[in-house]
């Protein structure tokens, strides 16, 4: 590796920061939609490569398959895009733009043009080609994953019991990560927090408990269980959530582990807990821990009709 001078990296990160400011990059949307940053590049990608499959998506964002998952289902909910299996792979589906799918697609298109445009009207005596080019180097340089630096595995400390802060913390995670699905507003949060605030209060108790990880001060991943609210010796496993650069690591399944181990040695004869439609990796990691799928149904207690399922899991012999 060269030994590049230290003020020339500081230059470069700086104007790599000044870049993700003016170009919206720190904002909730971006390019003159309603959309997130990802949800953004999602829509180009599929735009520039129709048929394009989940599994490559995933891949070419660097994004989590269960974030994508999720961002698939939110753009195909809001008529963005369509979902069609393969005629060269029945057992695959690729993803296209709908008619609005391909306005937005335009539109995003058109914004990020002007942008564009616009910065190089004003560039003194610079080429727009040699900015063109850097730009594409010093990109192609970055992505090129052989040479990057190997992380060290980050070893998660898990605590019991309540942790401050994590009301708010565990209500914020909740809404970001399922806004998709029950909608964006106050109401899903509040429904959380409430139950939430409610459990705090008697969550010493020897039935009841939580795990959560904690960085920096703030809860970013968390697991409950409710030995109290429901009858004949059932558990409640309730707001198991994760930030979303966490998941893949192993640290869910550690959580769940914990909180059934709980649930076993204090003998519930049964483990419940209730959760939204959709959320296929959550499902399949409850299903390798012995919870089945019990019930399911169109609720509304979350400020919007949404399906909701309900799963139990039997005390193993």
């Amino acid at each position: 590796m060269l030994d590049v001078a230290s003020d020339l990296v500081s230059s470069i990160r700086a104007a790599s920061r000044e870049m993700v400011r003016e170009l919206g990059f720190l904002g909730k949307t971006i390019a003159g939609t309603d959309m997130s940053a990802s949800a953004v590049h999602m829509l180009i990608e599929i735009g520039n490569t129709p048929g394009v499959t989940a599994k490559a998506l995933s891949e070419r964002l660097r994004l989590e398959k269960s974030s994508v998952s999720r961002m698939l289902k939110s753009l195909e909910k809001r008529g963005e895009i369509s979902v069609r299996t393969l005629d060269t792979d029945k057992r695959a589906s690729g993803l296209h733009l709908t008619d609005q799918g391909t306005r937005t697609y335009e539109a995003i298109n058109a914004f990020g043009d002007a942008q564009v445009r616009g910065a190089l009207s004003r560039l003194a005596g610079s080429s727009g080609l040699t900015v063109a080019k850097s730009l594409a180097d010093y990109a192609a340089a970055l992505s090129r994953t052989d040479e990057r630096p190997r992380r060290e595995p980050v070893s998660w400390q898990i605590t019991e019991g309540y942790q401050t802060g994590m009301i708010g913390d565990i209500a914020a995670m909740h809404g970001r990560t399922h806004g998709a699905i029950v909608g964006t507003g106050p109401a899903f949060e509040t429904v959380v927090a409430a139950g939430l605030s409610e459990f705090a209060s008697r969550m010493d108790r020897p039935f009841n408990n939580s795990w959560s990880v904690v960085e920096d001060g703030r809860v970013v991943a968390s697991i409950s269980i409710d030995g109290e609210d429901l009858e004949g010796n059932v558990a409640h496993l309730r707001w198991f959530i994760l930030q979303d650069r966490l998941r893949g690591k192993g640290l869910g399944r550690e959580l769940l582990s914990r909180a059934l181990a709980h649930v076993d040695e204090l003998g519930f004869d049964e483990t419940w807990l209730w959760t939204l439609k959709g959320l296929d990796p959550a499902r399949r990691l409850y299903e390798r821990n012995g919870f089945v799928l019990t019930d399911e149904y169109l609720g509304d207690q979350w400020g919007q009709e949404v399906w909701e399922q309900k799963f139990v899991r039997t005390r193993p012999a």
